[in-house]
């Protein structure tokens, strides 16, 4: 289960990203946009306000995220998506790092969207960060090590197919605040989206054990300094004209 409160912790930091994925779309009167992965849709109602003129869907396979984006949005799962003959603009924003064998699904989508269309991917790049490492080593359960390649493993993929393609990385660095009475920023941000996985499969009190243990990890690896905590958080991006 997704819980939109807790992935909506941080929503300036987790938004950038999506606006400097679609800044780069050179679409301008698209007839269909989708956004593969919409979460709650305030991301996806932005694309609404770009092109006016199109259709916008956004699907995302949490019922929880769907209840909260509302009309217009529907339940769906990316691994069995195919577009439209319409479809000119196709936008996946985090969301294809939980899609295993998600690069070939790229490959395919690029020779079933019609000339002219756009596809926008952004994907985290932080697998190897002091965070995710310390999920691995630290969880009863596997959590995969290395669920996306880099841009440049993107770039050449999608050019195999057929596409023009501005692939780039950014490694944000958050700053994120430390507020008094509340848990470290860094857990409460993973809490949302990697850890989500491990509280899926833990009982209560198992979750209870390793989330302490987390958190004692996060403070060592990313410790507090002027009331902040400096997060980097590294991110891939592509998006192919086709």
């Amino acid at each position: 289960m997704w819980d939109p409160a807790v992935y909506g912790r941080f929503g300036a930091e987790r938004s950038r990203p999506f606006f400097d994925l679609v800044t780069r779309i050179g679409a301008e009167n698209p007839r269909a946009v989708v956004d593969l992965g919409c979460g709650p849709g305030d991301l996806t109602r932005t694309l609404a306000d770009r092109w006016p003129g199109a259709r916008v869907t956004g699907i995302d396979s949490s019922p929880e995220m769907i209840a909260k984006a509302g009309d217009g949005f529907r339940l769906g799962d990316i691994a069995d998506w195919s577009p439209e003959p319409d479809v000119d603009v196709l936008v996946t924003n985090a969301a294809l790092q939980w899609v295993p064998g998600h690069q070939e699904m790229l490959a395919r989508w690029v020779t079933e969207l019609p000339a002219g269309a756009w596809l926008a991917m952004q994907v985290p790049g932080n697998f190897d960060s002091p965070g995710h490492r310390a999920a691995r080593e630290l969880s009863p359960i596997e959590l995969r090590a290395d669920p996306v390649s880099d841009a440049a493993g993107y770039a050449g993929l999608l050019t195999g197919a057929g596409a023009t393609v501005d692939a780039w990385e950014t490694t944000y660095l958050h700053l994120l605040p430390v507020v008094e009475g509340a848990e470290h920023p860094v857990l409460r941000w993973m809490e949302g989206t990697a850890l989500r996985p491990v509280r899926a499969a833990l009982d209560d009190g198992a979750w209870t054990a390793f989330r302490a243990a987390f958190a004692e990890r996060i403070a060592e690896e990313y410790p507090e300094r002027h009331g902040l905590v400096a997060f980097p958080f590294r991110r891939i991006f592509v998006v192919a004209s086709i």
